[in-house]
C-alpha cells in the first residue's frame, strides 16, 4: 500500500502521524510525507510554474519537517520518504498522489467551523472530494 501523508507545521500533523502508526501495518506499506509551500501569488506567465522566490527561506524548515516525520515513521517500521513541493496546497496534494500512484491520502483536519471554514476553505474537504484514490481525514482528539 502506498500512502501519501500531507502534513503542515501545525500541531494537527502529529495526529496524522499517530493515526498512521496505530492503524496501518508496516509490512508492504510505503509512505511519502509531503509538505506543500503555497506561494502568496501565482507565478507570472513568463515564469516557470512553482516560481516563488518569497518561499526560499521556508524550504529548509519544510525539508526538516518532512524528514522528522519520515524518521518517526521509519522508527515505527514503515518505509518512508519525503517530498516538499511548491503550489496550491489542495491541487498539489491531489497531483502528487496521482503521480506517485498512492492508494490512500492521509491529511489532518484543523476542525474549522462556521464562517472561518467558509473563508479559509478546507484542504481536507477539497482533497476528499477531488482525489482519485481513497482519503482519510484525521480529526483532532475531542477535548473534554
Amino acid at each position: 500500500m502506498k500512502i501519501l501523508a500531507g502534513i503542515d507545521d501545525s500541531k494537527y500533523s502529529g495526529d496524522v502521524l499517530r493515526a498512521m502508526v496505530a492503524q496501518f501495518r508496516t509490512e508492504n506499506t510505503e509512505v511519502r510525507v509531503l509538505h506543500v509551500l503555497q506561494p502568496s501569488a501565482p507565478a507570472p506567465p513568463q515564469m516557470a510554474s512553482g516560481y516563488a522566490p518569497e518561499l526560499e527561506g521556508q524550504k529548509k524548515p519544510a525539508h526538516e519537517l518532512v524528514e522528522r516525520f519520515a524518521r518517526e515513521l521509519q522508527s515505527a517500521g514503515f518505509k518512508a520518504d519525503t517530498a516538499v513541493q511548491i503550489g496550491d496546497v489542495r491541487d498539489t496534494i491531489i497531483d502528487a498522489a496521482a503521480e506517485w500512484h498512492a492508494d490512500l491520502i492521509v491529511v489532518g483536519s484543523h476542525g474549522q467551523r462556521g464562517i472561518q471554514r467558509f473563508l479559509l476553505g478546507s484542504v481536507a474537504e477539497f482533497v476528499a472530494r477531488h482525489a482519485k484514490c481513497s482519503v482519510e481525514i484525521v480529526r483532532p482528539p475531542v477535548s473534554v
